[in-house]
């Protein structure tokens, strides 16, 4: 079934060709220096920079990929969680897409899309627990198939992506500045007792990264030395100061070390047969190497997707959207876009479905199936 995936949630604007499982071709449009002019994302740019790249974008990937519009079989768009405008912008393409070409529309829950895309190049294991670590979430599920996930801890208030980006910002780091952190960590060896690992002192699998960015504000105001006095000092090519770097590694530490309590944590309430570590913030080595010696400690295998399918890309979207869609689940012209701080709801029409439509993994593993 050849998907076309679009990706709108955020400050990447994104599509991408899915068929039986495999990417035949994305685009992707980064608006990241547009944004770091400001700091971070600005919402109504974000919205604007999405609806003129869209059309270009679809145009130039059908050339690519020598694929015609009536060829597309299925349209899978993110209809949350993310910015309201940004999401707004790609799911008003999406519909008039699917009316033009009277093909069917699935709405897909971008939590779960980074979660799953790893299976674009490996077979998943279920049930897994995932662990998805980005800019907006810091959230553990138990991932029975892949429409059943349970949530077990989620953000409280900052997620680990929005401290990196944080304390880059306290720092005068370029935006993004969670990969200068990320670079200059590995040049130091970290201080275990520079910073608290947070909110790990209660018996749940919640998160809360608030105080330990406040920790490190407060150092920094303490040791003001280290801050740069403008960005354009921290290029590429920057050696950090011995004593920064080490700053940064204890951060990175500290975060790692969280994420990887709170997995162990999870991992003594489930019996999954494999971990998933997706999202944005999966690229940083630090947190990649916790959750690699708690997979090997208990055995299980790990799933992390290449880094280009860390952060947000429409390659993921269609790669759901097509497991929905095989499953004969998808939405009316009526589906809303969900913005950060609701829950999407699974509100997808049932249509007829056939163990014929199923993909190859679900008549191999019969997972697909059994739980629809």
């Amino acid at each position: 079934m050849l998907c076309l995936g679009i990706e709108t949630s955020c400050d990447e604007t994104a599509l991408a060709l899915v068929n039986e499982g495999k990417l035949i071709g994305e685009n992707i449009a980064s608006q990241v220096k547009l944004h770091s002019i400001f700091g971070g994302i600005v919402p109504e740019i974000a919205s604007r920079e999405h609806l003129r790249a869209l059309v270009p974008l679809f145009d130039d990937l059908l050339v690519k990929c020598d694929v015609k519009p009536e060829d597309i079989e299925l349209i899978a768009v993110t209809r949350g969680p993310g910015l309201l405008g940004s999401l707004l912008v790609g799911l008003g393409f999406a519909k008039g897409l699917a009316l033009a070409l009277k093909k069917p529309l699935v709405g897909v829950n971008h939590l779960y899309a980074h979660l799953l895309v790893v299976g674009l190049e490996q077979i998943i294991e279920f049930p897994a627990l995932g662990l998805l670590v980005s800019g907006g979430h810091t959230h553990i599920y138990f991932i029975r198939s892949p429409f059943e996930f349970e949530l077990l801890g989620r953000t409280l208030d900052d997620a680990a992506g929005e401290a990196f980006d944080k304390v880059a910002k306290f720092l005068n780091l370029p935006y993004p500045g969670g990969v200068y952190i990320d670079r200059f960590a590995q040049m130091a060896d970290p201080d275990p007792d520079l910073f608290p690992r947070p909110y790990i002192d209660n018996d749940n699998l919640d998160f809360s990264f608030s105080g330990l960015k406040t920790c490190v504000a407060n150092f920094l105001k303490r040791n003001d030395h280290l801050i740069f006095k403008s960005m354009d000092e921290a290029g590429p090519d920057y050696t950090p100061d011995p004593e920064l770097a080490k700053v940064c590694a204890s951060f990175n530490f500290a975060v790692a070390r969280t994420l990887k309590i709170k997995l162990g944590r999870a991992l003594k309430r489930v019996r999954p047969r494999s971990i998933i570590l997706a999202g944005g913030v999966a690229a940083n080595t630090m947190i990649r190497r916790a959750i690699e010696e708690q997979s090997r400690a208990e055995n299980l295998p790990l799933y992390v997707p290449d880094k280009e399918f860390c952060t947000d890309n429409a390659a993921m979207i269609a790669y759901y959207g097509e497991i929905l869609g095989q499953a004969g689940l998808t939405h009316g012209l009526d589906m809303e876009a969900i913005p950060r701080g609701r829950k999407i709801p699974w509100d997808y029409c049932q249509r007829q479905f056939s163990l014929s439509s199923c993909t190859p993994y679900c008549l191999q593993k019969g997972t697909f199936c059994r739980r629809i």
